[in-house]
């Protein structure tokens, strides 16, 4: 059977396990399912079970299959790093060999001196935070003087969080641009990341007016040769910022994970064209791992399981589905910034033989290399395909 579209759904952060190379980033030991399922007394995802979750790694409450409704395995990274630009750009088919700086000592005077004089703004913060600890911390400060605050965290991120009533939004992407332009070079982080917030004192609350604004890929990922080849790529969440714009032919972005399935589910039935639909669902990361909170991670898995069937039920004949990560975030260790594992890989729709285990992939590209060998067009850098093993 012809397969039309993917739809490649990242659960962000959902980790299965140490990587063999786990030790060099500090993350031995480190299992963002394997973890969760022990803290919370077992998972109950029922409908990722039946597609072979339980095959790839012994988790609690997911029970093998022994004929797994899905192909399975799970794949290791290659590129240096463990960020969310990282994981995805290996997803298409690229590895980074240097690694984005980190800055666990907050940035240097130049870049700060430089930000301030170009901005128009001054600074609060300048260290490794969360998120919504940082805002609770500096809100008021920054409610009163206007200043902007800046922080970072494990991953190679500048972030600027201000209060929408104070600096507006769009002023506040403005000051992300200008800080993009200053972080080249040496201090080319991944992301500069705009985090508007509201409320009061004592009350704030960060809004979906997220916006992140990434380096380009340094080589051309599959999605450029599916847009090259006339085929669509249609973005859901924050995968059009990870990917700078490059090779996306439309994009939505989303508020919540619920948020990403309805858009993902919106599109499978509305945009029928041959191609790619990505969806990253960001919450287990952002909202779970990153605050060390396994129950809140556990609850979310759950709360995404019993979409699945509406998922399923999406999919056209000719559709396959993918369910994988991009890197782990285990919330049981003491650290609150990603971790080096293995991801899962999910593969069902009706042209795909069921109960297939393509076994431990080298890199995370072998997807890319899969879809591009799949609908026919160039193949990526990096990857080797597997479409021999999932289709008759």
């Amino acid at each position: 059977m012809p397969v039309n579209r993917f739809i490649v759904i990242v659960l962000d952060s959902v980790g299965i396990g140490e990587a063999p190379d786990a030790a060099a980033f500090g993350d031995v030991g480190c299992h963002t399912l394997g973890n969760i399922a022990h803290a919370v007394g077992g998972l109950h995802v029922p409908n990722m079970a039946a597609l072979g979750l339980g095959n790839i790694a012994i988790l609690e409450g997911v029970r093998p299959q022994r004929q797994p409704a899905a192909a399975y395995g799970k794949m290791a990274e290659v590129s240096a790093g463990k960020d969310t630009s990282t994981g995805h750009w290996e997803l298409m088919g690229i590895h980074l060999q240097q690694a984005f700086p980190l800055y666990p000592n907050g940035f240097p005077p130049e870049v700060m001196a430089r930000y301030e004089a170009e901005s128009g703004r001054g600074w609060l913060g300048n260290y490794p935070a969360s998120g919504t600890e940082i805002i609770a911390e500096l809100g008021e400060e920054h409610m009163r003087t206007g200043k902007t605050i800046v922080y970072t965290s494990g991953d190679s991120v500048f972030q600027i969080a201000a209060h929408e009533e104070i600096i507006p939004v769009e002023e506040l992407y403005r000051i992300c641009r200008v800080a993009r332009e200053i972080l080249r070079g040496p201090h080319e982080v991944s992301r500069v990341i705009a985090r508007p917030f509201i409320g009061r004192p004592g009350n704030f609350e960060r809004t979906a007016n997220r916006h992140d604004f990434s380096v380009l890929p340094p080589q051309p990922t599959v999605l450029h040769n599916l847009k090259a080849a006339g085929l669509m790529v249609y973005a859901v969440g924050k995968i059009e910022d990870i990917f700078a714009g490059q090779g996306i032919t439309q994009a939505v972005h989303t508020q919540s994970n619920m948020d990403g399935v309805d858009k993902t589910v919106a599109a499978m039935r509305q945009q029928h064209k041959r191609g790619l639909i990505f969806t990253n669902l960001v919450d287990f990361d952002a909202k779970f791992g990153h605050r060390n909170n396994a129950a809140g991670y556990a609850n979310a898995l759950v709360e995404f399981d019993q979409r699945l069937p509406e998922i399923v039920a999406a999919l056209a004949p000719d559709d396959v589905l993918v369910l994988t990560a991009d890197h782990g975030n285990d919330p049981t260790t003491p650290g609150t910034d990603h971790t080096r594992e293995y991801v899962p890989v999910l593969i069902s729709g009706a042209a795909v033989n069921p109960g297939v285990n393509i076994g431990v992939r080298s890199t995370f590209a072998d997807l890319a290399a899969t879809i591009a060998d799949t609908l026919g067009v160039a193949p990526p850098p990096q990857g080797v395909s597997f479409k021999s093993m999932i289709f008759d």
